[in-house]
């Protein structure tokens, strides 16, 4: 039963993943389209990490009330119809009213996933799980090529993963009997029954000790992977002389460091606990952010590959280790509040593009470096301050 349930969440995972790369994969040909500059895909990509942000913090109110299968299948739904309708969107106005859904879905399929899971399975399952996304994003790209390539244009690439998000929500209903069945009890009062929970409010969950330096921790990683993420081709071309499309394929090595090295992390978990972990991941990105400034491409492709390693097990073993560090009872509250500062880390990359007028694009591990650096102390000081 429980086998079952662990492959809709993977599978469930892997639908949050595909939409994450289908804009850059087929804005060259959107913008086009529409008649709009470049950079105005930042533009749809704010709104949609907006409405993330909403939905991860509204996320342990929702999950209180109607658990996180409901709130998964709901989520999923929602983001499936923005899919479709984005698919069907001739004006750029429509792109943006559309990404509102868009980002509404895929925030709470996150918090509410990332917290069934911290709860009721084991670390390894929280970096495998990571992984999965890192499956759903490298696959749309090549579905959107797919799509363009045969004639449908980037209305049938995103049809095409709408459909796919349809039938990931079908099999997420047909699930929700086993949500309930595979939970573990948070706590459990003298006739048995747990004790229902009443959803804290966001000054309760800062009060919480150590939890406001986790969330630091967690939108400084955030910072670090997606500006490594975007800029990692862009950099390579003014840094070691690469053409386009040699930087285009060495940029693609953070995100198979990444993916590969949550495989790998799956496994490290049955060992070795998160908070090793996580020091071991943010030794190997500080290597990895010092490699990518040495001027010869072997190195610089090499430092990126290295930080996308580093990177893999960071991120799921902050959330997995969140239960133990602040309470299961206080997890699905925390870990929403830790998505949305992660989404907002995220922004950190957009932000870099906006530096770029006055800064040359070289600067980038040293960006890089800060938020590293910040991450670390933040970590350190998270752990000292939650020990009980």
């Amino acid at each position: 039963m429980i086998s079952l349930l662990i492959a809709v969440i993977y599978i469930s995972f892997i639908g949050l993943g595909l939409p994450d790369s289908l804009l850059g994969s087929a804005w060259p040909v959107m913008r086009e389209q529409f008649g709009v500059p470049e950079g105005w895909a930042s533009i749809i990509s704010i709104i949609i990490g907006m409405g993330t942000i909403f939905s991860s913090l509204m996320s342990d109110r929702l999950t209180s009330r109607f658990g996180a299968g409901a709130v998964t299948a709901v989520s999923i739904a929602v983001t499936a119809v923005a899919l479709f309708l984005f698919s069907v969107s001739t004006k750029f106005w429509m792109l943006a009213l559309f990404a509102v859904p868009y980002g509404l879905g895929a925030g709470g399929v996150d918090a509410a996933l990332n917290n069934y899971v911290a709860l009721n399975l084991k670390s390894r399952h929280m970096s495998w799980l990571h992984c999965m996304w890192g499956v759903g994003a490298s696959v749309s790209p090549y579905i959107m090529g797919f799509a363009l390539a045969g004639g449908d244009g980037w209305n049938g690439g995103y049809l095409i993963v709408g459909i796919v998000q349809s039938v990931i929500t079908a099999f997420v209903v047909l699930s929700l009997p086993l949500w309930k069945k595979c939970a573990r009890p948070v706590a459990r009062a003298e006739g048995g029954e747990a004790p229902p929970r009443r959803p804290l409010g966001f000054g309760q969950v800062f009060a919480i000790r150590g939890a406001a330096t986790y969330f630091i921790c967690f939108f400084c990683y955030c910072a670090v992977e997606q500006t490594s993420m975007l800029w990692a081709s862009s950099y390579m071309i003014a840094h070691n002389g690469f053409s386009k499309e040699l930087a285009s394929m060495f940029g693609s090595l953070f995100f198979i460091g990444i993916t590969a090295g949550r495989a790998l992390n799956g496994f490290l978990t049955i060992k070795f606990s998160d908070k090793l972990l996580i020091r071991c991941g943010s030794a190997l990105i500080v290597v990895g952010v010092a490699l990518t400034a040495v001027p010869a491409g072997w190195a610089t492709a090499a430092g990126f590959v290295l930080t996308g390693l580093g990177c893999a097990p960071v991120y799921p073993c902050i959330i997995h280790s969140t239960p133990a560090l602040f309470g299961a009872e206080n997890s699905q509250a925390v870990v929403g509040m830790e998505m949305a500062f992660a989404y907002i880390g995220g922004l950190a990359s957009p932000l870099f593009g906006a530096l770029l007028g006055a800064m040359p694009i070289t600067i980038l591990p040293a960006y890089v470096g800060v938020f590293l650096v910040l991450m670390i102390v933040m970590h350190e000081i998270s752990v000292k301050l939650a020990k009980r």
